[in-house]
C-alpha cells in the first residue's frame, strides 16, 4: 500500500503542490518556484532558508497541520542554533522533511527575490532579481581515471547542484581557479553573472569554502553639474551608503554645449573630459566603500545613467554630432560593458550596465525616470520634472508617453548664482520674506532652526552660512516676487520702489542683501538682478519644454506634477509655481519623486528583468525635439515673465495674490497695489 503524498502549501505566495513523505522542503519550494533562498545547496550551512511551519487548523487553505508534520529537528539545526542562533519556532528549510500536510511561510529575509521598499509615500517595491547571485558547490576531486580540468568539473557541480546547464569564466578567474578549489578542499563558492535567463551565466569570483560575506554594487546618476552613486547589497538590497561629488569636467564648461564646444575645439578635448570624468567616478567609488566600511573590490555590478553629451563623454565617445542637428547619437541601446572597458577601480570582472538613451537630447537619465515613475501605467496624465542643468520632461499616460529635454543651466544647482553653491551644510534652503517689513528669514542645511529662532546661531556655529543651494534660490526669488521686491519682468525694484533698505545700487540695478557675516568673517550674500535673470532663464526653459508637450498630446492642463532630481525632493510646489517652473495644477497634487533617475538606475540593478523593461518602455516613447519646434521660443518669452506673461495660474491665485508692480518706470513709486491674476 503506497503512502499517500502530503499538501505542502507555501505562504506568503500561496503556491502549494503534493510531495512524498521525506521531501526537505527547499527541494519542495524549489519545485513549486518558492523564494526560498540557499546558498550552500542544501548542506545546512548557509542558514539562508530559514522557514516558519504553522500547526493547527488553517481554514482558508482547507488544511490541519499535525505537530508531526515536519521531521524531529536534527543536530545540523540544534549546531547552527548553538552557534549563530535560531528564532524559536523557525526551521531549516533543508533538514525539515515533509512527513504530512503542512503549512510553511517564508519570512522575508529568507526570500531569494526580496521586495525592497523605496522610502517615500508613492513608493513602489523592488523586486530583487540581481545578475549576480553566489552559490555554493561541492567539486569532485581529480582522478588519475578522469583527465577533466578543474574549470570542467566545476562546471558539472554547478550543473548537478545548482541545475546550471552551462558556466563561461574570465581569465583573470581561471589564474586563481586551482589555488582556490585546494584551498577550499573542494568547496567553494561561486559568485555567478546572468543579465538574461536566456544567456550562458559568467562566473566572476570564487572562494575557498562556504562565502558568508556579501556581495555588492553600485547604481550612479552621472549628471552635468553633479555625480550621485548609491552602493547596494545585492543580496538584500539594502542601500548601504550614498554619496555624491562635483563633475570634475565642470572645468571644461558649466553646460553640456560648452563641454561640447570644448571638444570640438581642442584636439584632445574630448579624451581630457573622459579621463576626468572616469577619475571622478573612481573617486565616488573610493569615497562610497570607504563611509560603507567594504572593499570596493567586492562592487561586482555597476549600473549608469545619464544624458547623453555625459553618455558619450564617458564611453570615450567625442560628443561632436551631439552639437549640431540632427543630433545624432553613436548609439542610443542599452550597453553591457566590463569595468576595465571604462578604466573603473572596481572588482576585476565587475559588469557594467548603461540604460538606453531616448534620443538626442534625451539621455538614459529620462529613461531610469521612466522606470522609476512608470508614467506610461498612469491612468491620469502625470508630468514627471526631472530637474537638472538639463531637465529632462516627460507627459504621458496608458495612452502614450513623450518626452523631451530643455537646456536650463546649471542656475537650479546654486552655479551661475552670485552667493550660489552646492547642497550642502551651511546653505540656504528655505527662504521666507515678510511682505510689509521685507525682512528675511532662512533655513540653512544642517539646521532645523529657522535664522530668526533662539539657538539659531549656536545650532549653525560650526558649518556658519555659507551660501544659496538650488532649492534656496528657488524659494529665494518666488518669496522676492511674492513680497513685491521683484516684478513680473524680473527687475528688483529701488529702496524707494520696495520699502527697503536691504535693496542696495548694485552697478546699473539693484540687489537684495540677505545675510551679512564679513564681521565675522563670513561672506555677505545677496541676490542680484543676473541671479533672477539666470533663474528666469533656466524657469523658462522648464516650462517650455512641459508647454511643449502639452502641444503635442492637445491639453491646456495635467493632472498632477512630479518633481524628480537632486534637489527635486527639496523644492516647494508652491514656490515652483509662483516663479512659473511648472504648469498650474492644485497644490496638492505636485509630488517629489527625489532623485528618481538614481532610483531608477537602483531598480535596474537590483533588479535584471527591469532592464529589459525599461529597454521596452523606452522604445514606445515619442520624442520631441524642442531645438526644432518653432511654438518652443514663443512658449519661451512667456514664461520669462514671473510666473508668466499670458498664461493664467487659476490654481496659484486661488491662495495667494502678487503684488502689481513694475519697476521698469522710472518714477520711483512701484509699490504699487495688489492684484490677483487668473
Amino acid at each position: 500500500m503506497t503512502t499517500p503524498d502530503a499538501l505542502v502549501i507555501f505562504t506568503p505566495s500561496g503556491k502549494r503542490g503534493r510531495f512524498a513523505l521525506g521531501t526537505p522542503v527547499l527541494a519542495a519550494a524549489r519545485q513549486l518556484g518558492v523564494d526560498l533562498d540557499s546558498v550552500c545547496g542544501g548542506r545546512g550551512i548557509c542558514s539562508k532558508c530559514q522557514i516558519s511551519p504553522g500547526y493547527g487548523e488553517f481554514a482558508k487553505h482547507g488544511v490541519t497541520v499535525s505537530e508531526g508534520a515536519l521531521s524531529e529537528w536534527n543536530a545540523v539545526e540544534e549546531r547552527y542554533k548553538s552557534k549563530r542562533g535560531l528564532i524559536d519556532g523557525r526551521r531549516l528549510g533543508c533538514q525539515a522533511k515533509v512527513q504530512g500536510d503542512v503549512v510553511i511561510d517564508v519570512p522575508p529575509e529568507s526570500q531569494v527575490h526580496k521586495q525592497v521598499i523605496r522610502k517615500r509615500a508613492e513608493a513602489r517595491q523592488i523586486h530583487l532579481d540581481p545578475s549576480v547571485t553566489l552559490h555554493y558547490v561541492e567539486v569532485t576531486e581529480p582522478d588519475m581515471h578522469d583527465p577533466s580540468g578543474d574549470f570542467e568539473r566545476l562546471s558539472m557541480a554547478l550543473r548537478d547542484q545548482w541545475q546550471v546547464a552551462a558556466v563561461r569564466a574570465d581569465l583573470s578567474v581561471l589564474t586563481r581557479l586551482q589555488t582556490t578549489l585546494r584551498k577550499g578542499e573542494w568547496k567553494v563558492t561561486v559568485a555567478l553573472h546572468r543579465e538574461r535567463d536566456d544567456e550562458v551565466p559568467r562566473i566572476m569570483h570564487l572562494w575557498p569554502g562556504l562565502y558568508e560575506g556579501t556581495i555588492y554594487g553600485v547604481a550612479v546618476d552621472l549628471g552635468s553639474t553633479t555625480i550621485a552613486g548609491h552602493l547596494c547589497d545585492l543580496r538584500s538590497g539594502e542601500v548601504l551608503a550614498s554619496s555624491g561629488l562635483m563633475n570634475p569636467q565642470i572645468r571644461f564648461g558649466e553646460d553640456l554645449m560648452s563641454r561640447v564646444s570644448y571638444s570640438m575645439m581642442n584636439e584632445t578635448g574630448a579624451a581630457e573630459m573622459t579621463a576626468a570624468v572616469r577619475a571622478g567616478m573612481n573617486t565616488l567609488f573610493a569615497n562610497i566603500s570607504e563611509e560603507a566600511g567594504i572593499d570596493k573590490g567586492l562592487i561586482m555590478d555597476a549600473v549608469f545613467v545619464c544624458n547623453p553629451v555625459m553618455h558619450h563623454l564617458f564611453l570615450g565617445i567625442d560628443p561632436y554630432e551631439l552639437g549640431q542637428a540632427p543630433f545624432a547619437l553613436a548609439t542610443s541601446g542599452s550597453l553591457h560593458l566590463t569595468a576595465r572597458d571604462l578604466d573603473l577601480q572596481l572588482h576585476p570582472s565587475a559588469r557594467v550596465y548603461i540604460l538606453p538613451c531616448i534620443a538626442g537630447h534625451v539621455g538614459a537619465d529620462a529613461a531610469a525616470v521612466a522606470l522609476s515613475e512608470a508614467p506610461e501605467k498612469s491612468k491620469d496624465l502625470v508630468l514627471v520634472v526631472d530637474v537638472g542643468t538639463n531637465a529632462e520632461i516627460l507627459l504621458g499616460n496608458e495612452e502614450k508617453v513623450l518626452a523631451c529635454s530643455s537646456p536650463t543651466g546649471p542656475a537650479f544647482e546654486g552655479a551661475q548664482i552670485s552667493s550660489g553653491q552646492r547642497a550642502a551644510p551651511g546653505a540656504i534652503e528655505r527662504v521666507e520674506i515678510d511682505p510689509v517689513t521685507k525682512e528675511p528669514r532662512f533655513k540653512v542645511i544642517g539646521s532645523d532652526l529657522w535664522s530668526d529662532e533662539a539657538g539659531f546661531d549656536a545650532a549653525i556655529a560650526t558649518t556658519g552660512i555659507t551660501g544659496i543651494c538650488g532649492s534656496g534660490i528657488i524659494e529665494m526669488v518666488a518669496e522676492m516676487r511674492m513680497a513685491g521686491l521683484v516684478d513680473g519682468p524680473g527687475l528688483i525694484g529701488s529702496p524707494e520702489q520696495t520699502g527697503t533698505d536691504r535693496i542696495f545700487q548694485d552697478g546699473r540695478t539693484h540687489s537684495y542683501l540677505i545675510w551679512d557675516g564679513t564681521a565675522e568673517g563670513g561672506p555677505r550674500i545677496t541676490v542680484t538682478n543676473r541671479d533672477i535673470r539666470e533663474i528666469q532663464m533656466a524657469k523658462a526653459a522648464l516650462y517650455s519644454g512641459a508647454r511643449l508637450l502639452m502641444d503635442k498630446f492637445g491639453v491646456d492642463k495635467v493632472d498632477r506634477i512630479v518633481l524628480a532630481g537632486a534637489f527635486g525632493a527639496h523644492i516647494s510646489p508652491k514656490h515652483a509655481m509662483v516663479l512659473g517652473m511648472i504648469p498650474d495644477v492644485p497644490l496638492n497634487k505636485v509630488s517629489s519623486a527625489g532623485n528618481a533617475a538614481g532610483t531608477g538606475a537602483r531598480i535596474a540593478l537590483l533588479n535584471r528583468k527591469a532592464r529589459a523593461e525599461v529597454e521596452y518602455t523606452v522604445s514606445q516613447i515619442h520624442k520631441i525635439e524642442t531645438a526644432i519646434e518653432p511654438r518652443f521660443q514663443e512658449h519661451f518669452v512667456n514664461a520669462s515673465n514671473i510666473p508668466n506673461a499670458v498664461e493664467s495660474f487659476p490654481n496659484l491665485f486661488s491662495i495667494l495674490t502678487l503684488p502689481d508692480v513694475n519697476f521698469n518706470t522710472g518714477d520711483g513709486e512701484g509699490g504699487g497695489r495688489r492684484r490677483r491674476r487668473g
